[in-house]
């Protein structure tokens, strides 16, 4: 896999983040997990309590965004609480060996799960050879 790819760990830091200083709303990096195949990469994301409704997973400029805004009512009046609903937020850079027009998510039960194939000259081929 390309060093610049969903794998790579250290590439994080140079993705585009929200300004915490800025944005009064608070975000929550889903739990992911990315498996690498022969046909390509399935990345799985823990997003309890998302909607599919407003569920967004875009890809511009090699850059995977996975955005949910989560909106949480309870009947009544709040007595006590420790936590609060918060929206999800996760970027990743996306390889020029996976074809992102391929691409296709599922979303059930809330987990995400998102299937990118390889680009055909990414795939691992056989060269027959002829005997002269």
């Amino acid at each position: 896999m390309a060093a610049n790819g969903l794998t790579d760990q250290s590439g994080e830091k140079n993705l585009q983040a929200r300004e915490e200083t800025r944005s009064s709303e608070k975000y929550i990096k889903p739990a992911v997990n990315i498996v690498e195949t022969e046909e390509g990469l399935i990345l799985t994301a823990d997003i309890p309590g998302a909607s599919k409704d407003t569920l967004e997973v875009s890809v511009e400029k090699g850059i995977l965004t996975i955005s949910a805004p989560v909106t949480h009512t309870m009947p009544g009046q709040s007595v006590y609480t420790e936590f609060e609903p918060a929206s999800y937020y996760r970027q990743f850079s996306v390889p020029e060996t996976l074809d992102q027009q391929k691409a296709g998510a599922d979303f059930s039960n809330g987990i995400l799960t998102l299937r990118i194939p390889k680009a055909e000259a990414a795939k691992p081929r056989k060269i027959e050879v002829k005997v002269g």
